[in-house]
């Protein structure tokens, strides 16, 4: 088939690259003038099968109405008459049970896992080379409490099959030296040494530059898409600012942008933006600096060695599509930074940036046909796990597409799942 994907960040790229490699005829449409220069331009680096999570867990509600009186609450909602935010934390309070927290996690759990295979297989193949390191990744815990509610995940991770092991203040520092100075600000941590680290903007544009050059996929950039043209049940055409374009099937990767298209088409996608903030430092004392990728679970930060760089990630804000870069977000990164590794790395040169996470109310994305369009797919909603999910969800589209099993259960990832609840 002749294939258009809409969006040309990790999950849009990874998805071109498998539909080239099935020996379809696929080209990529992006509004920026490379890949990866949105949501996957410096997210927190962590490939992170074993920390796949969804947000809505049990607790939740009850930390949102503790964290609204903190000024360094890891989860901010910013007041505004917006629907659509509405509906999402109407969905994703549904969500907040023990029950549907399990089915999540699992689901997560699966296609999370299955994507580090996928990337290890091209990795393989490729050669594909990206500041990346697999060394695992450790979560900090910081209080009882935090430990106390590890061990479901860790139940749910002997579920899956997926390696790992809780270790003392004195184990974690082995594995992290730098953090041997100040063990004494966490109770403990779980270890997940199957996961991974690697600069996301990296990877993908040397993806892309590969599809381009050994598979023949061709790249539209500084390209806005404007709207898809349908019948009642088939795509025929997307409109862009170069211009009309067609082709058998259309798979929308706009991440965050993916709702606003589909909306026009009477699908509703329930998919909202959760804003995410992220420093890169230099590093200045190796010797101090964090090894591998490090999870505070108090701040919800992510702490990442990118060769010579650490990059510092983390917040979830709900604030529509605005971009601001607000002095509070930075200061919550420069905390958990500054109170595990201290001085390793130059805060004053730090590059801070921030994106718009495409999050699903479930935590689970979705991919697969859209609707009642027999040529419409979609493979958008992972959240803050794009990075971990993309090569899985790009595999399973393509297998989707080409009529071919695909090798994980995948029917209950697809938009189905809201339509039918």
């Amino acid at each position: 088939m002749k294939v258009i994907v809409l969006g040309a960040g990790v999950v849009g790229v990874t998805a071109a690259w498998y539909l080239a490699k099935a020996g379809h005829d696929v080209t990529v449409v992006d509004r920026q003038p490379a890949a990866a220069l949105e949501t996957s331009f410096a997210n927190a680096g962590q490939i992170s099968p074993g920390f796949s999570s969804p947000w809505a867990e049990p607790a939740l509600p009850l930390k949102v109405l503790r964290w609204m009186a903190s000024r360094h609450a890891p989860i901010v909602i910013r007041p505004r008459i917006d629907f659509a935010m509405m509906r999402w934390i109407e969905q994703l309070l549904a969500n907040c049970n023990a029950h549907d927290y399990d089915i999540n996690k699992s689901r997560m759990l699966r296609i999370a896992e299955y994507s580090r295979d996928c990337l290890d297989a091209l990795r393989r193949d490729t050669g594909i080379t990206y500041d990346d390191e697999q060394r695992g990744l450790i979560q900090l815990f910081r209080t009882q409490k935090q430990v106390d509610h590890a061990a479901r995940d860790m139940s749910l991770l002997d579920q899956a099959g997926i390696a790992h092991e809780f270790l003392s203040p004195d184990e974690i520092a082995r594995h992290e030296p730098g953090l041997m100075e100040n063990r004494h600000l966490f109770k403990g941590g779980l270890r997940l040494p199957g996961d991974e680290s690697g600069d996301c903007h990296m990877f993908t544009q040397r993806l892309a530059q590969k599809a381009e050059e050994e598979l023949g996929v061709t790249f539209h950039y500084e390209t806005t898409v404007e709207a898809l043209d349908a019948s009642a049940t088939d795509i025929f055409g997307v409109r862009t600012s170069a211009g009309r374009m067609t082709a058998d099937a259309y798979v929308v990767s706009m991440g965050s942008y993916s709702p606003l298209l589909l909306r026009p088409l009477g699908l509703h996608l329930p998919v909202y933006p959760t804003k995410g903030y992220s420093l890169t430092l230099p590093v200045t004392d190796a010797a101090r600096a964090p090894v591998s990728t490090v999870n505070d679970a108090t701040y919800k930060v992510s702490i990442t060695r990118l060769g010579d760089r650490i990059r510092i990630g983390g917040t979830a804000e709900l604030a529509g599509y605005n971009l601001r870069l607000r002095r509070d977000r930075r200061e919550l990164l420069e905390l958990s930074f500054s109170e595990l590794f201290g001085a390793s790395g130059d805060m004053s040169q730090g590059a801070y940036w921030t994106g718009l996470r495409p999050s699903t109310p479930d935590g689970t994305p979705v991919i697969g046909p859209a609707g009642r369009f027999s040529n419409l797919w979609l493979n958008t909603g992972h959240g803050t796990l794009g990075w971990t999910m993309a090569c899985g969800s790009g595999r399973v589209l393509a297998d989707r597409m080409s009529g071919k099993r695909t090798e994980i259960p995948c029917l209950d990832l697809s938009l189905d799942r809201y339509t039918t609840a």
